[in-house]
Parts: structure tokens; sequence; C-alpha cells
């Protein structure tokens, strides 16, 4: 068995010695009534975009997925594995979240790799490059956008592809009749690494700046 990481240990022990301290009671609560988070939040794999430092949640308020590129497939209940939509059955039926949030970023190497048609693939299963077949159809129409620059195609398609999640969303039946009786809210959001500005999506799929 390999060491494990000291850097992980280290951080380990200022939890214990501090975040952990400070909510210790909130963690024995959770534990025994389990947890009852308001809110799915479906983002990105980056390191540079973790979800509960953005939003500054504390133990038990998100119920995060996390995923290359912050995709939701269509629903397609069939006999292949399915870890997104499973956790977004989860999330929907049994802890009866009323929000859901799927979160974009600037930067994403996944929407990097979808704009390149010859990149090559990083192993011969080409996981990502199958994975990112999601968006090729949106990938294909700003690829060949030549009024945009490389960056705004980027930015385009990174959030072309939460407006593309949240319609997979709705393809799953529980989602769309709790959206449709307005139990169930769907949010889009994009976050730019280099500012720290997040963008949320109005009801017409643009992108503002919330009033802070």
């Amino acid at each position: 068995m390999d060491t494990f990481p000291e850097l992980l240990l280290a951080g380990y022990r200022n939890f214990m010695n501090g975040r952990y301290a400070d909510a210790r009671e909130r963690y024995r609560v959770l534990a025994e009534q389990g947890q009852t988070p308001h809110t799915l939040l479906i983002a990105c794999c980056d390191s540079r975009a973790a979800p509960e430092l953005i939003f500054d949640c504390g133990p038990g308020e998100l119920f995060v997925v996390r995923n290359v590129a912050n995709m939701v497939p269509p629903f397609e209940p069939d006999s292949q594995y399915h870890a997104t939509s499973a956790a977004v059955e989860y999330a929907v039926q049994v802890l009866k979240i009323s929000n859901i949030v799927v979160m974009g970023h600037g930067r994403c190497g996944g929407i990097k790799a979808a704009l390149d048609p010859d990149m090559e693939p990083l192993s011969p299963g080409d996981f990502i490059g199958r994975w990112m077949q999601l968006l090729k159809p949106a990938a294909e129409q700003i690829q060949n956008n030549d009024l945009m620059t490389q960056g705004e195609r980027q930015t385009a398609l990174e959030r072309v592809s939460i407006r593309n999640s949240i319609t997979n969303l709705m393809s799953f039946p529980f989602v769309k009749t709790l959206h449709e009786e307005g139990e169930l809210n769907v949010h889009g959001a994009w976050f730019d690494i280099s500012s720290g500005e997040l963008w949320i999506m109005n009801e017409a799929g643009d992108f503002i700046r919330p009033d802070l």
C-alpha cells in the first residue's frame, strides 16, 4: 500500500482542530438524523471550482455531484452505468431537494477538449472523448464560428453546456413534473475562476451578474 499523502493528513489535522471542532454538534445531528440538503449542485470536477467554498456552505447543506464539464446526460434508463443520473434521482426522489443548480466555470478543460476535434485521446478508452459527445452538436457549431476568438468560443460553449444540461434534466420525468408543479427550482450558474465572478442564468437563458 502506498504512503498516504502527508499534505492530506496535515489538512485533516487542521480540519479536526478547526472546522470539525467548531461544528461538532452539527456533525453529530447529521449523523443521527441524516442529511436534508436544500440544493443539488452539479459542478465540474475541476479542483479550482469547489461549490462548498464558492457558496460558503457547511456540512449537510449541498448535495454535490461533480463530473467533467458539469454535464447531465438525457434520461436514458438502460443497462449502462449512469452515476450522474443516479445522483439526480436520489437527490430529487429521496432527499426531496428544492433546488438544482448546474454550475459551469471558466477555462474548463472538458469544454476545451470538446472544441478541439483534432485532440488525441488521452487513453485507449477515450472516456473524456465519449463523455463530451453529449456536446458534439453545439461544439461543432461554435467551432466553425470564425467571428469569435478562441476565448469567446470557450466561454460560449461553457455556457451552452449549462443550458444543455438543464434541457437534459427536464427529460427526467420526476424532475419535469416537480418543476412544473413549482416544487423544484432549476438554475444555471457560471463561475469565473480568474476573477471570482458568479454569473447566473435568467429565464431567457442569458447569464447576468447577480445584485449582491
